[in-house]
């Protein structure tokens, strides 16, 4: 294979978790997700940081992304060391032992015409 793409540093300036509506499906739930390509012959180890406004950080959570796959991976999904806090502003870093590509999508569901946004996180 060839050498793989990607940056190690990765930052989303941008998060934030509504609180659910109870009728929503998953599907359709409002979530932050970091899509993360591994083109590696290797896993990639990652570690996730989050920065708040007005607390420490929270974090390191921890994923691989096996070699040559991707992983979409919900922030509303993260538990350990801790829930990401809803209602809340935060910022994201995201740093792997591997080179790795990082887009971050949100949807918006909190009113009936949903809104989607996707960006490449910045690579440092």
């Amino acid at each position: 294979m060839s050498e793989p793409i990607g940056k190690t540093r990765w930052a989303i300036a941008e998060g934030y978790l509504p609180v659910p509506r109870g009728d929503a499906s998953r599907q359709l739930a409002s979530h932050e997700t970091a899509c993360l390509l591994n083109t590696g012959d290797d896993d990639a180890h990652v570690r996730i940081t989050l920065y708040f406004t007005d607390r420490e950080p929270a974090g390191p959570y921890r994923v691989t992304v096996p070699a040559r796959r991707t992983l979409h991976l919900r922030f509303n999904d993260l538990r350990e060391p801790e829930p990401v806090p809803l209602d809340t502003d935060y910022a994201s870093l995201i740093e792997s032992d591997r080179p790795i590509v990082v887009q971050h999508t949100r949807l918006d569901a909190r009113q009936a015409e949903l809104a989607l946004l996707s960006t490449l996180a910045y690579a440092g």
